[in-house]
């Protein structure tokens, strides 16, 4: 007695069909899976045994061998329990039928109750793109991230019993359907800048950052703001594309992060990783590659607070990720590639004491010591960074000050309009932002008055400037004159632009 059941997984952020085949014969009661299992999939003998008893079936008294193909795919995860369950079923005559084009996934508690699984998004999204129609069968979470797939019909299902009953047409049930523009029309942020008072300059450096996608470092003493500036950059961000939010709610489907009551990903993400976190858990991987922070802050913001306390090897490694946009991560047992375009901020204590510089509290750590604390971040990442900003200590008058602040909202509606004139820009270009613009994007596309060039030219010469702060400094100006609506750089965008390089400036890396 054979039978076959169409599952699939996810692989990075894609998918792949897997087919569990099922064999009940003659021979001594024993259970077996084949097809490079792992151990959560081994231990499916146990789940799936109890939970068919304690469904109201019978587990057949014969040798059972479950194949997992194909084989040469490492299976992983507890996604095959409910397909695994199903085969059973129909080979042993318990469950008569399964239409062409179904797909089961789900893992199954010892009392017959669907559990949600990883990576179901993905397979949804998989399915969508191969011209036919499927139906999948998911534990009701699941089902609720992947209802606004098209081309798929999702049914979501609390136990095994109801998913044998749907079968049998004991049951009936529509294809739970979402719209992404339901979810997308009205994106809602948590934080909002009209929180923060004062800090002129730290709110403009947001605004620059998010208008043309320049990584932004933030130097200052302890509770001047830098954490609570950074954390607002989100909510400046214009809201995920319907791409984007797909692209995104991929990758946190596969990590685990979505929930019943947060079935996608609408707005685009903060991730904050402590100081201690692993270059594996920033960029990715494992024995079985996982995405790392940085893909979880895809078409989002990467914010790495105390920036010089984070070891160095970990820091280096963010340097081919804010180069390419994306991360491949290769092990003995896959190799997988991730996206990871993200906004870097990085913030820091200007010493390790914290008061370099501060006008309340004097500094105590020595020249050597100071050296030793910014040698840390080196400087082809720094070369990265467009914006280098001092955030002060914020003056009392500021801190009880009524003055409405001005919100997010309004700030968003300004970093839109500046990113659809960059859009038209580099339209067939292969970038879509200045902060991504090479030498010859910045020739071609930096025009400067007169004036701005001889300002320009004195500037590097009187500050010592290098020619790689040069070229943030052409990078910056373009999105300052994009914000006015300009099409040329004039002298005031060049000006702001040299303000933004602080530490280039004190010649103090």
């Amino acid at each position: 007695m054979l039978a076959r059941v169409l599952s699939a997984t996810s692989f990075g952020i894609d998918a792949r069909f897997v087919e569990v085949e099922v064999d009940v014969g003659a021979g001594l009661p024993s259970f077996h899976i084949v097809g490079l299992p792992d151990t959560a999939v081994q231990e499916a003998r146990e789940r799936v045994r109890s939970a068919l008893k304690n469904s109201g079936f019978a587990f057949p008294p014969q040798r059972v061998t479950v194949n997992l193909a194909p084989a040469f795919l490492k299976k992983t995860g507890s996604d095959f329990d409910l397909p695994i369950a199903l085969g059973i079923l129909l080979a042993t005559k318990q469950l008569h039928s399964l239409l062409e084009g179904t797909v089961a996934l789900g893992e199954l508690s010892l009392s017959g109750e669907l559990r949600p699984v990883n990576g179901v998004f993905p397979v949804a999204h998989f399915l969508s793109l191969q011209g036919k129609p499927y139906r999948m069968l998911l534990p009701l979470v699941n089902a609720q991230e992947s209802a606004v797939v098209e081309g798929v019909d999702v049914f979501g299902f609390r136990t095994l019993r109801e998913v044998c009953d749907f079968l049998e047409g004991q049951r009936t049930l529509r294809p739970l359907k979402r719209s992404w523009e339901e979810y997308l029309a009205s994106p809602s942020f948590d934080e909002d800048l009209a929180e923060i008072k004062g800090q002129r300059q730290g709110k403009r450096a947001l605004e620059i950052a998010a208008s043309g996608g320049h990584h932004l470092l933030f130097i200052g003493p302890p509770g001047s703001g830098k954490t609570m500036l950074a954390r607002k950059l989100p909510s400046l961000l214009p809201p995920l594309t319907v791409e984007q939010a797909i692209e995104v709610t991929k990758i946190h489907s596969v990590a685990g992060l979505l929930s019943e009551d947060h079935p996608f990903v609408t707005v685009p993400p903060f991730r904050a990783p402590h100081h201690t976190v692993s270059d594996v858990a920033l960029i990715g991987g494992g024995q079985w590659p996982r995405p790392g922070e940085i893909s979880l802050a895809h078409h989002g913001v990467l914010f790495l607070d105390e920036v010089l306390e984070f070891r160095r090897n970990v820091l280096e490694a963010l340097r081919e990720p804010l180069e390419t946009g994306k991360i491949t991560v290769s092990r003995v047992n896959a190799t997988v590639t991730y996206p990871a375009r993200f906004l870097l901020v990085l913030a820091c204590n200007p010493c390790p004491c914290g008061y370099l510089g501060d006008t309340e509290r004097p500094c105590t750590c020595s020249y050597q010591q100071i050296l030793r604390y910014r040698s840390k971040l080196s400087g082809p990442l720094l070369d990265r960074i467009d914006l280098q900003v001092e955030i002060p200590r914020l003056g009392v008058h500021e801190l009880l000050s009524e003055r409405e602040e001005e919100s997010s909202g309004v700030v968003r509606e300004r970093v839109k309009r500046a990113r659809e004139i960059q859009k038209e820009r580099f339209r067939g270009e292969g970038i879509l932002l200045n902060g991504e613009m090479k030498s010859r994007h910045i020739k071609r596309f930096c025009e400067l008055s007169q004036e701005a060039k001889r300002f320009l030219e004195a500037s590097l010469k009187s500050l010592s400037l290098s020619a790689r702060a040069y070229h943030r400094i052409l990078k910056v100006a373009r999105t300052i004159a994009d914000l006015e609506g300009k099409a040329r750089i004039e002298v005031s965008h060049i000006a702001e632009a040299i303000q933004y390089r602080f530490l280039d400036r004190q010649n103090r890396l």
